[in-house]
């Protein structure tokens, strides 16, 4: 009886300790740009993910350095942030089917802004991403519609809302995305509309998306341009709403 006792205690130990510890998920946010255009704005990004976080009880690591991407040190987090990397985000297979192992096995991934023009040139993260960065028009304001609140990144957002920034245009679209943000590409100064996007969209360019795609879990905002963003309530809405649902925090209503 007396071990029994001992044995219960040193349970109860354990699990008192560092309760904060067990009730944390933690996420992944890679910054990892290859050879191009690098955003000022990550380190800006990272502060406000790190922000926003806290308030939920998940903790964050930050890398830039592929090598992150292994079956081991994956299993540690429930989700991938993509914050506004761009080009290669991958020096090897290996760390490319340890991140395809991640999203099969149900991990959440969210990506930012240049997001979808990581792996340009890899259908199956254009796919999971929901999309491939093309171009954007002149940084502008443009006028932006919500489209589904039933999503938590939307949740308590005006029906529409004026922002600046740079509209990103894709392509390789997948066709199961769920757009909660749009906006009409033909009220955009931009000479090369006719040319793409021209008519593809009609008056509702996604500019914010979720799906499940492989196993996982895939929400992406493309606003974000610039540093002072990361302070907007509008985009720290989104882009906490988009981890929540990605590590399973939050449901769509």
């Amino acid at each position: 009886m007396k071990k029994t006792i001992l044995a219960f205690a040193a349970v109860a130990t354990l699990l008192a300790a560092a309760p904060g510890d067990r009730m944390k998920d933690r996420i992944l946010v890679y910054t990892h740009n290859g050879k191009g255009y690098v955003h000022q704005n990550i380190p800006a990004s990272i502060a406000a993910i790190r922000e926003l976080a806290a308030t939920k009880n998940i903790e964050v690591e930050a890398s830039d350095d592929p090598a992150v991407f292994t079956n081991a040190n994956l299993r540690r987090f429930k989700a991938v942030v993509f914050s506004n990397s761009n080009n290669e985000a991958f020096d090897n297979d290996s760390q490319k089917e340890a991140f395809q192992k991640f999203v099969r096995e149900g991990g959440g991934v969210v990506g930012i802004h240049s997001a979808t023009g990581s792996e340009r040139n890899w259908p199956w993260f254009q796919s999971m991403m929901g999309g491939k960065f093309v171009r954007h028009p002149k940084l502008q304001k443009f006028t932006v519609r919500v489209v589904n609140t039933g999503h938590p990144a939307t949740k308590g957002l005006p029906a529409t809302f004026e922002w600046e920034d740079e509209c990103y245009y894709h392509e390789n679209v997948n066709p199961d995305i769920k757009p909660l943000l749009v906006t009409d590409p033909a009220k955009l100064d931009d000479p090369k509309k006719a040319e793409y996007p021209g008519d593809r969209f009609g008056n509702a360019l996604p500019l914010a998306w979720y799906h499940e795609y492989g196993g996982g879990r895939e929400f992406y905002v493309s606003l974000g341009h610039k540093d002072e963003y990361y302070k907007t309530p509008v985009l720290r809405q989104l882009i906490l709403g988009g981890i929540l649902w990605a590590v399973g925090a939050e449901k769509v209503q």
